[in-house]
Formats: C-alpha cells, sequence, structure tokens
C-alpha cells in the first residue's frame, strides 16, 4: 500500500481563524462535497504564504459561505487571506493507481470554485505509471470537458473568459475550442 492524495482543496483563502474554538478546519461543505472531503475527516493543511504545515480534522460552516477558517492552536498558523492547501489521503495498492482518480478543487481569490480537476495514473509507453491532470466542469455545450490535460494557471479566471468570449458572440462549442486550444495541452 501507498499513501495518496485522494481529495484537495488548492488556493482556498483563509477568512478567520478562532483561538479559542476547539481544534479544527471550518470549511464550506460546498467546497468540500466539490471535492469528496467529508465532516470530521483528518485533513493536511499547507499554508502558502507562511510555510506552516498542520494536521487538523474537518467541520462543516455554512453552506455557500466560502469560508476557511482555522481553530484552536492552528489559528495561531494563519492570518486572514492566506493562501492554504487542504489535502485529504487515503492507502491504496500500487495497481489501484489506475482507478484511482482523486479530485482537485481550484479557487479564485474570493473562495468561488475556479476549477474542478482530477489526477489519473495511466499507463503510457513510456512508463508503466504516468500521470495527467484531466478538468471535470462541465462544458458550455453541456458535455464534459475533460478529455485531456488541463495546465493550471494561477490567477487566470476561466469563467471570466468564458463569459467574455460569450459576450464577444462565441457560441458554447467555439468557447469550448478556443478554452482546449489555448488553455489546456
Amino acid at each position: 500500500m501507498v499513501q495518496v492524495i485522494r481529495a484537495k482543496l488548492h488556493g482556498l483563502r483563509v477568512t478567520g481563524a478562532d483561538l479559542h474554538y476547539h481544534g479544527s478546519i471550518t470549511l464550506d461543505p460546498e467546497h468540500c462535497t466539490a471535492a469528496g472531503i467529508y465532516p470530521t475527516e483528518f485533513v493536511e493543511v499547507w499554508n502558502k504564504n507562511s510555510g506552516a504545515r498542520l494536521s487538523t480534522y474537518v467541520i462543516f460552516g455554512e453552506p455557500g459561505s466560502r469560508c476557511c477558517i482555522l481553530n484552536g492552536a492552528a489559528a495561531r498558523t494563519c492570518q486572514r487571506g492566506d493562501e492554504l492547501i487542504i489535502a485529504a489521503a487515503d492507502n491504496v495498492a500500487p495497481q489501484d493507481l489506475y482507478t484511482h482518480k482523486p479530485k482537485v478543487v481550484t479557487f479564485l481569490p474570493d473562495n468561488a470554485i475556479d476549477q474542478v480537476l482530477a489526477y489519473e495514473v495511466f499507463k503510457s509507453d513510456a512508463r508503466d505509471f504516468d500521470f495527467r491532470i484531466v478538468d471535470l466542469q462541465p462544458s458550455a455545450a453541456g458535455g464534459t470537458a475533460g478529455k485531456g490535460s488541463v495546465t493550471n494557471y494561477p490567477y487566470v479566471d476561466i469563467r471570466a473568459i468564458r463569459e467574455d468570449l460569450k459576450k464577444s458572440g462565441m457560441n458554447p462549442a467555439e468557447i469550448d475550442g478556443f478554452i482546449r486550444k489555448h488553455l489546456t495541452r
């Protein structure tokens, strides 16, 4: 068995800290559902701003609140606005990596969901265990956009790009084609 990532919230910003609340991290249940993180589940929390790393458990806050509140001792590791990576792990046999598809949710600066991705392990011509990142969000045309690897451009608002392209007169299929051509590999 190997320990692997099972679910990840990437770039979620801290909205509060409560030193006197019993320890945990309070998260928007909608964010957790998107990634597959459960209430009371232990997670690793990595602060991109300070480098602090800690382990705690998840409690759900108000749905739709976009909250990320560190509680108890964890409150000392962050400040409002810090970007976090929150990761849940699992143990799998190496041969099960081909069917294991961890979800990764990335965020905009206001904690709105930007991308829903999956990590995929596959056998390639070059090696038994190869890797790619796949976009899982529905396309504007109603299908699934996850037809290939995506490039994770930091601070690029894909939704805003889609809206701008729509306003310019492009139809959903043209928008999907543009995104595939210019923002995926």
